[in-house]
Parts: structure tokens; C-alpha cells; sequence
């Protein structure tokens, strides 16, 4: 059975067409919940309360538990992100050589703390346990760029990259 959920002639908004298009691909099944999750984050960017509402109606499952699946799994985000996600690595290596100095100037520059996206969305910070490149410690990553051996003087210089 081919899950529909309604359509976008429904007076609903029109931002929902694309998920009522995603929707229409899948079974009604629980077993559905996370690829839809993913697509539809993959659609919108992040994961709006009526995408919420309408995953769950077009799945026939409780919102919460639709809501609770998206507060478990990092993956899922329930705000806008930036453009440009960066990560801040705090593993042992990078923060013994001042990775907590160089999230310091990032969140200076960018006029964020941690977890958060600028307001014009151009950025989103986010530190994380580790990239996996302690060679190179300290490093960040900006979308899936690496950027090692960081001093905070060195920060700005790499902002400028992405702020184009």
C-alpha cells in the first residue's frame, strides 16, 4: 500500500508538496519513519513542527513518537542550520594543543555559541568529540573541508573562505 497523507490542493501550505511527494513513495509503516526523517530533513534543511505533524499523519503514528525519533538521533535537527556547518574538534589532541581556544574565536567572530547558526544562516557551530585527524590537531571541519593546525589568529582567514 502506497502511503498518502493528502496533497498540496489541500489548502495546505505549499511547502508541504515536496513531503506529500516523499510521502506518496513510502508504505504507511513505522518501519518508514527514519528514511522519511532523513529525506525530508534532506528537503527542508532541518525538520519544522508541521513536517513533524504531517511525517506522523502520513505514517499513522503518534507525534511523539515521530518527535521522540527526532530528539534521539543527532542526525535530526529541529532549527534551521547554516549554510556552512562547522565543527569544532574537542578530542584530547586538539584540545592539549587549544582547540577550546580556537571554538573560543569562532564563536567571537561568528557572534554564536556552540550549537548555534548565525542569523543570516551563512553558519552553524557545533563542537564535536573528534574528526579523527589528531596529526593535524588543532582542527575544524567547515561542511567537509578539514582545516588543521589552527591557531585562533588563523580563524578569521578561514571564515573569510566561506563568507563569499
Amino acid at each position: 500500500m502506497i502511503c498518502s497523507c493528502g496533497n498540496a490542493g489541500d489548502n495546505q501550505e505549499q511547502y508541504l508538496a515536496p513531503l506529500y511527494e516523499l510521502l506518496a513513495s513510502y508504505e504507511c509503516k513505522e518501519k518508514d519513519l527514519i528514511p522519511v526523517l532523513q529525506e525530508a530533513q534532506e528537503e527542508y534543511g532541518y525538520l519544522p513542527q508541521e513536517v513533524l505533524e504531517e511525517i506522523a499523519r502520513g505514517l499513522r503514528i503518534p507525534f511523539s513518537q515521530v518527535y521522540g525519533v527526532v530528539t534521539f538521533y543527532s542526525q535530526f535537527h529541529l532549527e534551521p542550520r547554516g549554510e556552512n556547518i562547522i565543527r569544532v574538534c574537542m578530542g584530547t589532541a586538539c584540545h592539549v594543543r587549544g582547540g577550546d581556544k580556537v571554538l573560543d574565536k569562532m564563536k567571537e567572530e561568528l557572534g554564536i555559541e556552540d550549537g548555534e547558526t548565525t542569523a543570516d544562516l551563512k553558519f552553524t557551530l557545533e563542537s564535536v568529540a573528534c574528526i579523527g585527524a589528531c596529526g593535524l590537531a588543532p582542527v575544524i571541519m567547515v561542511n567537509d573541508n578539514t582545516h588543521g593546525l589552527l591557531t585562533p589568529e588563523k580563524v578569521p582567514e578561514v571564515l573569510e573562505e566561506y563568507r563569499k
